[in-house]
């Protein structure tokens, strides 16, 4: 299908700390914009742009599918929280992470490259562990979007399972099944990613309509056809079925779906150099995202809760998902639970594809750095797509790896999405963190887009994207976020209950141990004599007439 965007109205005013400028993006000269901003951070330009505001808002929206994930996530919740516990739960995740990413953009903004965290680590942090805190950095965010695209992939293979659990209740799934799922399911997602040209951008426009459509495709079979609860149950009871002691304890406990829920949006962060104008368009696309996700996955939430007729049921599913057992109630036809449950699973297969295209981009640009094992062979870029195809494979060899967690644990799903969230939010945390340290200290230059000075990368000076938070409030914000990440971070490691047996541990501190150590011995051995921070691959003689230089001393002390 083709797909054809819009061009941004012609004349857009943004604000910033040097007051207003105009902007025409619909510019011929945007491309070369875009270039000479990537050029300012030191990086030749090999990716081609093919994203603009509305396929990038497309890839956000069905990376992040919440309200797919919502259901998908829904026994953390109802075990510790319950009906009323899950709705705010929702609320505060929802504006905490909004909140985030909105200073998060800040650092986006000032270099959006595919780097992400620990590019914005090693220009923010002082002069005497830039190199050490960045590349700890990487590997946290290389972890967690590694994660995130194995736990993609084992939920698509159990939401089949479940489907064939529907049709046929004499079906047992076994372990095999589930990594066979997976393995299908990361094999589609490497031949999209792997075609280059405009092809996922179309695949991801195309799946924004299934997922627009399709919430009401579920939403109204479930308004019209189940039994309702009343608003005391919906809004007022909470559940401790983690025995957990107290509420208080056990809603913390279960905000860890609702964490995952809204993870993944940054991922348009990591294709930045694919993105035309990304410095402004990456930030309002991915608010927009949040916004527009975030009140899909509410109006959800909010609809099963009033379905569900008997929590402890619905938690012994033989599907292993309790909201399919909601939607067997609420229709009471096999066939219809398994078309909707249907939609979600296709709906999972878009995300996983997203998710491996985010990874795979994230461990190319650390290894452009220089900052994994093997980096001159996963740094390469296939001239023909455009695609770092080796980073691609790295990546769904890892997912195929870790899909074999299924024969030793019960627990593989929660164990891959709270190493998801340790991994990424803990890279978050130490941006923020140092974005605070800096802010506080009025040590970032205002923005301009004139200046062909190298900026915002090791060695230079910094300044502020265009995109930017001012005064007392962007302080204020700025601190909220940290105190925010650190809570998610903390209860990411907590198992689901008190009473559990070795194969249903949270194993999350081990594995997020396990990455943090390895990183660690590396780096000593290796990594320091190789990874120092961003590398800048030009220099004046292979700019144009001069147009970029190198800014003498290091600023970022």
């Amino acid at each position: 299908m083709a797909f054809v965007e819009k061009p941004l109205p012609d004349r857009r005013r943004m604000t910033y700390g040097g007051g207003e400028r105009d902007y025409n993006w619909s510019s011929p000269m945007l491309s070369e914009r875009d270039r000479n901003a990537l050029k300012r951070l030191g990086k030749r330009p090999v990716l081609k742009r093919k994203f603009g505001f509305i396929s990038i808002l497309a890839f956000c929206c069905t990376i992040l599918i919440s309200w797919e994930t919502i259901l998908e996530t829904l026994k953390f919740g109802l075990q510790n929280g319950g009906p009323a516990g899950l709705i705010y739960q929702y609320i505060f995740v929802w504006c905490g992470v909004m909140i985030s990413f909105v200073i998060i953009s800040e650092m986006t903004s000032m270099a959006p490259t595919a780097g992400g965290q620990y590019h914005w680590v090693s220009i923010l942090a002082p002069r005497s562990c830039h190199d050490f805190l960045s590349y700890i950095t990487g590997w946290l965010a290389l972890c967690g979007w590694q994660a995130n695209t194995a736990s993609g992939a084992y939920l698509t293979a159990s939401l089949f399972t479940g489907l064939a659990t529907v049709a046929n209740p004499e079906y047992t799934p076994a372990p095999w099944h589930l990594v066979l799922g997976a393995w299908a399911t990361i094999t589609i997602a490497v031949l999209i990613n792997t075609r280059g040209g405009l092809l996922l951008p179309r695949f991801e426009a195309t799946m924004l309509m299934l997922h627009i459509f399709g919430v009401f495709a579920i939403l109204i079979p479930l308004a019209v056809l189940a039994p309702k609860r009343d608003n005391d149950f919906v809004f007022e009871q909470f559940e401790n079925l983690g025995e957990y002691p107290s509420q208080g304890l056990s809603f913390m406990v279960g905000i860890v779906g609702m964490l995952w829920t809204f993870s993944g949006a940054d991922g348009s962060i990591h294709l930045a150099e694919e993105i035309e104008g990304a410095q402004l368009v990456v930030p309002r696309a991915i608010l927009t995202t949040y916004i527009l996700d975030g009140t899909l996955g509410f109006a959800m939430l909010v609809t099963i809760m009033y379905c569900i007729q008997d929590i402890p049921q619905a938690l012994a599913s033989p599907t292993n998902y309790a909201f399919i057992q909601i939607f067997q109630v609420a229709t009471n036809s096999s066939t219809g639970t398994v078309v909707m449950v249907l939609v979600i699973a296709v709906m999972q297969i878009c995300a996983t594809t997203s998710s491996l295209a985010v990874a795979s981009r994230q461990l190319w640009s650390f290894s452009r750095d220089h900052g994994v094992p093997g980096w001159s062979v996963f740094s390469k870029v296939e001239k023909k797509t455009s695609v770092p195809i080796y980073a691609v494979m790295l990546t769904a060899t890892v997912v195929v790896v870790l899909q074999l967690i299924n024969f030793g644990s019960s627990q593989v799903f929660e164990d891959l999405v709270s190493l998801t969230i340790a991994g990424l939010y803990s890279s978050y945390l130490v941006a923020t963190s140092l974005l605070l340290y800096r802010r506080s200290g009025g040590r970032i230059g205002v923005f301009n887009d004139s200046d062909t000075t190298l900026s915002n990368t090791v060695g230079t000076e910094l300044s502020w994207g265009p995109w930017h938070v001012q005064g007392a409030l962007g302080l204020v914000m700025n601190t909220f976020v940290c105190c925010f990440l650190v809570i998610a971070l903390f209860f990411s490691f907590w198992p689901e209950s008190t009473m559990i047996q070795p194969t249903q541990m949270n194993y999350n501190s081990a594995l997020w141990g396990a990455v943090v150590i390895f990183s660690l011995l590396y780096y000593a051995v290796k990594g320091r004599k190789e990874y120092h921070g961003p590398i800048v691959e030009h220099d004046d003689d292979e700019c144009d007439s001069n147009q970029f230089r190198m800014v003498s001393g290091n600023k970022s002390s």
